[in-house]
């Protein structure tokens, strides 16, 4: 299916459990692939994978509380960034 997206690209693609069935080497490999990808086109990509997850740029989810509430949580991953440690902040 990829590949074929790679003949007839579209602007956006919506993945939907496509990580389900993978290993944990073909999930690295699917979230390089991802990266490759996302760089030229949107893409949604449905996953309960963290190795996934830590592929995107933005994490969407459902959050349920104790009360039965549920809430929309949204991360932008681009505004995380590592913290130096005190070793190279001092050197």
């Amino acid at each position: 299916m990829l590949a074929l997206e790679e003949v007839n690209p579209s602007p956006f693609m919506i993945l939907d459990e496509v990580d389900a069935a993978l290993d944990d080497a073909n999930v690295s490999r699917y979230g390089d692939l991802l990266r490759r990808i996302g760089a030229r086109r949107q893409l949604l990509v449905i996953t309960h994978n963290h190795v996934t997850m830590a592929s995107a740029n933005a994490l969407y989810g459902v959050h349920l509380d104790e009360s039965g509430r549920s809430s929309l949580v949204s991360v932008s991953l681009r505004d995380i960034q590592p913290q130096p440690s005190s070793r190279a902040a001092s050197a």
